[in-house]
C-alpha cells in the first residue's frame, strides 16, 4: 500500500512513522519546507532512540526511513492507495485540500481525515466521490497510543469501515468503529472528566490539587483533570470543548467553563506555556491537596457518575458498540476501567441516585440521566453479566 499523509506536525509525523513501520511506502507532504525538515529529523531521532534501546534494529530503522518520502508536491500522490490529512482543525481548509487531492489521486484511492471534532460528512461533501471518504482518527502520540477511531460518513460506501478496521489492525493498532457524531467516542465521553471537575472547582467544593488527588489516588486515573488539561494545553482542550458544545446544538452537558476560557484568552495554555491551572515556572510553589477521603470520594463519585452517564447515553444512541466504547476509554485515554464495567461495579442504582440528586439540587439539564440508565435500573440489568 502507498500512503499519502498531509501535514507534518506532531500528528502527521507520528502517523507517517506508524505506517512506514508497518511496511508501507509513505509520502509525507507539507507546503512548509522547514516543517518537513523538522519532521524528517524527528522521525530519524525517534528511530535512533528505539534502536539504542534495542526495540528496533539499525537495519529496520534504515528501512523505515527509506520508505518515507518528504515532499511539498501533491503530484507524488498519483499512485496512492490511501491519503490521510492531519492539518489544522478548520473545515474550509480540509475541504479545499481534498478538492485539490481528488484531482491527482487514482479512482481507487481512499481519502481520510484525522479530525478529532469536525463532521466527517461535511468534509466528504467537498469530494466528487464522497463514498470513498472516511474518518481515521489517531491519538497523540500516534506511534505510542494504540486506539484508532474509524468514522464512516453517511456518504461512505458500505463495507469501507470494516475494510479500514482490518487495515488499521495490520498496523498494530486497536480500531473502533464510531458513528459520525460530535467528539466521536473519546472526545465526547471524556468531556465530564474536565467539565464536572471545573464545575466542582467553581462551586468551591474542592481545590484543583484536591480534585486531582481524588481522581488519581482514589479513582486510579493516571492524571487528574487539571494536570491533564495543562498537559494537553488549553489551546487544544478548550477549543475541543467549545467545538463539541456548538456541534451538540449547545446542549448544557457539554458547556465550556469560563475559568478555562480565561486561561485560554490569557495565553496560559498549561505546561507548554509555563502557566495554566498550575504554575510551571521555575521557583513556583504548588498547592497541596486536602487529603480528606470523604471529600475525595464525593468528588470522585460525582465526576464518575457524569462520565458513566455519558458512556451509557452514547451506547443508547448507538454511537458505538458496548465493546468499542470500553476499548476506546481504556486505550484512548487510559482510564483504569471501562466505564460500563465500572457502572456495574458501583451499581447502576447508585449512579442514577447521584445524577437525580444533582438534578434536583441544580435543576440543570446537564445532570439529566440517560434513558437507558433508567431502563436498566428499572429492569435490574447490568452491562456485563
Amino acid at each position: 500500500m502507498i500512503v499519502g499523509i498531509i501535514g507534518s506536525g506532531a500528528m502527521g509525523t507520528g502517523i507517517a512513522q506508524v505506517l512506514a513501520t508497518a511496511g508501507h511506502k509513505v509520502h509525507l507532504l507539507d507546503k512548509n519546507a522547514k516543517a518537513l525538515e523538522r519532521a524528517a529529523q524527528n522521525i530519524k531521532d525517534t528511530l535512533g532512540k528505539l534502536s539504542k534501546k534495542g526495540k528496533l534494529s539499525e537495519i529496520d530503522a534504515a528501512e523505515i526511513l527509506d520508505r518515507l518520502n518528504f515532499t511539498e508536491a501533491y503530484q507524488d500522490f498519483g499512485s496512492c492507495d490511501l491519503v490521510l490529512e492531519a492539518v489544522v482543525e478548520d473545515l474550509e481548509v480540509k475541504q479545499n485540500l481534498f478538492r485539490e487531492v481528488e484531482m491527482i489521486v487514482p479512482e481507487y484511492c481512499i481519502l481520510a481525515s484525522n479530525t478529532s471534532s469536525l463532521s466527517i460528512a461535511s468534509i466528504a461533501a467537498a469530494c466528487e466521490k464522497p463514498e470513498r471518504f472516511i474518518g481515521i482518527h489517531f491519538f497523540n502520540p500516534a506511534p505510542v497510543m494504540p486506539l484508532v477511531e474509524i468514522i464512516p460518513a453517511v456518504q461512505t460506501r458500505e463495507g469501507l469501515a470494516e475494510e479500514m478496521k482490518q487495515q488499521v489492525q495490520s498496523w498494530g493498532k486497536m480500531p473502533v468503529i464510531v458513528k459520525d457524531t460530535p467528539g466521536f467516542i473519546v472526545n465526547r465521553v471524556a468531556r465530564p472528566f474536565y467539565g464536572e471537575a471545573l464545575r466542582i472547582l467553581e462551586e468551591g467544593i474542592a481545590e484543583m490539587a484536591t480534585i486531582d488527588w481524588a481522581m488519581t489516588n482514589l479513582g486510579g486515573f493516571k492524571m487528574g483533570p487539571f494536570t491533564l488539561m495543562d498537559f494537553i494545553g488549553h489551546d487544544v482542550n478548550y477549543r475541543v470543548t467549545e467545538s463539541v458544545f456548538a456541534s451538540f446544538f449547545y446542549d448544557p452537558r457539554y458547556k465550556p467553563s469560563f475559568t478555562q476560557k480565561r486561561l485560554f484568552e490569557a495565553g496560559y495554555y498549561g505546561k507548554k506555556s509555563g502557566r495554566g491551572f498550575y504554575d510551571y515556572r521555575e521557583g513556583a510553589t504548588q498547592s497541596e491537596p486536602t487529603q480528606d477521603e470523604a471529600l475525595g470520594t464525593q468528588v470522585l463519585h460525582r465526576i464518575l457518575a457524569m462520565l458513566i452517564n455519558e458512556a451509557i447515553d452514547a451506547l443508547y444512541l448507538k454511537v458505538a458498540s458496548k465493546e468499542d466504547l470500553e476499548l476506546a476509554m481504556t486505550k484512548g485515554v487510559n482510564y483504569p476501567k471501562g466505564l460500563l464495567a465500572w457502572a456495574d461495579e458501583l451499581g447502576l442504582e447508585k449512579i442514577l441516585e447521584t445524577l437525580d440528586h444533582l438534578y434536583q439540587e441544580y435543576h440543570e439539564d446537564r445532570y439529566r440521566a440517560s434513558v437507558l440508565l433508567r431502563q436498566m435500573v428499572r429492569e435490574k440489568r447490568q452491562f456485563f453479566q
